[in-house]
């Protein structure tokens, strides 16, 4: 039987590939500063550690007199475009700390494969409709956020152990993640889960509010099809750095109106002053399409999955049934 470490299982994207390594017979150790929030976790062995602290690190990747044969490292201070915009000192501060010590420890100890999740955010602003830009492009680097920087920083530096040390690693550049068993409240959540809280919460006929004007472009993925992607990069031979993404471009307002759809109501959108992000990134899927990876979930279909599970706790909220 393979062993695991997920560090961030008691995250979103941890917490469904926890539950992916079990689906694959793994012995799976989980680990985070929190326990899972909205589900009980399918890990074999749960550490609640705060990986900022080196020697937390090392507890977490110690398995007795043996090693891990793959570490998948999710452990980050995250969330969606308001906390990015506000928790800059936090997000470089605490997520550099977490991979300097477990990068550095895991291949120390012998990991043979190391997987580090890093984000689209490491690129620049685009224009809707401008050339898909591939891996190789981040550089020269122009991220316009914090979280983008030490996604870039912490990429390189894995990089720099995978030729130093030996240590096999695997690099994914997440898109916009949503599906159930995610923060959908409290102003961490991504835009996905806000725009189902706010229309779950919005009489039918109503009006949500949206920051900025509503044009920017996203893509988002399914949480199915991205926990689908990291296992088959994992054991990929893919090296360097590798998108992975729903080829579906949307505006913030198609967005809405998908999910007003899916909810079956009537929503009106008005527009206020907020933290937007980029206009628009896009990019190239190429690399994760070269080990037979495909998204399976798009929009509409993914938020068929997730709108009825954010209005359940939404009603949970409200005391209702």
């Amino acid at each position: 039987m393979k062993t695991a470490l997920v560090c961030g299982a008691g995250g979103f994207i941890g917490g469904h590939l926890v539950q992916k390594l079990k689906d694959e017979e793994y012995w799976v150790r989980g680990v985070d500063i929190k326990q899972h929030e909205y589900r009980e976790t399918a890990a074999d062995e749960f550490l609640q550690l705060d990986l900022r602290e080196e020697a937390n690190c090392i507890q977490a990747l110690t398995l007795g007199d043996g090693t891990f044969d793959e570490v998948y490292q999710l452990a980050a201070d995250m969330g969606g475009m308001g906390f990015i915009h506000s928790a800059e000192c936090e997000i470089m501060h605490n997520s550099v700390l977490i991979n300097i010590h477990m990068t550095h420890h895991a291949a120390r100890l012998g990991v043979p494969r190391y997987f580090f999740s890093s984000s689209v955010c490491v690129y620049r602003d685009m224009q809707p409709g401008e050339p898909e830009m591939t891996e190789a492009e981040a550089i020269p680097a122009n991220p316009d956020n914090e979280y983008g920087w030490e996604k870039l920083y912490s990429e390189r530096m894995a990089q720099a152990y995978e030729r130093n040390q030996g240590m096999t690693v695997r690099i994914a550049r997440f898109q916009n993640c949503y599906g159930p068993y995610g923060t959908w409240t409290g102003g961490r959540e991504k835009a996905p889960a806000a725009i189902c809280r706010k229309v779950a919460e919005a009489e039918d006929g109503g009006t949500v509010e949206v920051w900025g004007d509503g044009t920017a472009v996203r893509s988002y993925t399914y949480v199915a099809d991205m926990v689908d992607g990291i296992y088959r990069l994992m054991h990929s031979d893919l090296q360097g750095a590798v998108n992975i993404g729903c080829p579906e471009y949307v505006t913030v307002d198609e967005l809405v109106r998908t999910v007003a759809e899916v909810a079956g109501k009537t929503i009106n959108i008005k527009h206020i002053d907020g933290p937007v992000g980029v206009q628009s990134r896009n990019f190239s899927n190429e690399r994760i399409y070269s080990t037979g990876w495909q998204a399976k979930y798009f929009l509409k279909d993914g938020i068929a999955q997730n709108y009825p599970w954010i209005e359940e706790q939404v009603k949970k909220a409200r005391g209702e049934s």
